[in-house]
């Protein structure tokens, strides 16, 4: 089953000329597949992780997520949507700086009004290797560890799609290669499917399927085209 699949999807910016951002996308991703986009810079790659995710509306096309159309969404119902059903991880983590470990896990599902399922966040929080870590605040953290925070609260909430952009970006490459092991074995642990951007072909490696774009355009890897 499709969790994730885009038809046509395209992104034009209009300067002195038309600059063809994405170009007539299609892509689709299984559940429980973990996908890596791979590109050099300006090739499209955080552009699409953008409308892959509802953060960005696109020229043409579109994108669903467990079969839903998420670009005929109000933006309220968009933003909702993207609260219940797509677990975000950036480079800059984007921790809140005043709340602990646990705190900022917790936080986008009590924004959202829900009961927490403490038993399972307790496991995220254990695979994470966190458990230690739950009272601290981030400043007291060093960048692979909020990035594993920054991880657990994506997996929290049961996403339907996990999507990771650059999410190494900030670290060394010992820990980069320890993190991304830790983002792997959590979604295996857990079921959930991921797509990571990167421009790291070791990082790239370490998933299921590798996407290479170029100019907007898929040129590699579209095995779960559909």
């Amino acid at each position: 089953m499709s969790v994730l699949k885009t038809n046509d999807l395209k992104k034009h910016y209009q300067t002195s000329t038309v600059v063809k951002a994405i170009d007539g996308i299609d892509f689709s991703v299984e559940s429980g597949e973990f996908v890596s986009i791979v590109g050099s810079s300006g090739s499209g790659k955080s552009t699409l992780l953008h409308l892959l995710g509802g953060l960005d509306r696109p020229t043409s096309g579109s994108v669903e997520i467990n079969g839903k159309a998420i670009y005929t969404m109000k933006d309220d119902e968009l933003t909702i949507f993207r609260r219940r059903n797509i677990g975000f991880v950036f480079q800059s983590y984007n921790l809140v700086p005043v709340l602990n470990v646990e705190e900022n896990i917790l936080l986008p599902i009590e924004l959202d009004g829900n009961k927490p399922d403490l038993a399972y966040v307790e496991q995220v929080i254990e695979v994470l290797g966190l458990t230690e870590k739950r009272l601290n605040m981030p400043n007291q953290l060093s960048g692979g560890q909020q990035q594993r925070v920054a991880i657990a609260r994506a997996l929290a909430s049961k996403p339907a799609i996990v999507l990771a952009d650059e999410p190494t970006g900030n670290l060394d490459s010992k820990t980069s290669m320890d993190v991304m092991g830790l983002l792997k074995i959590s979604g295996e642990r857990f079921g959930q499917t991921i797509v990571l951007i990167t421009h790291n072909p070791e990082i790239a490696q370490m998933a299921d399927r590798s996407v290479r774009i170029e100019d907007g355009h898929i040129v590699a890897g579209q095995g779960g085209v559909g």
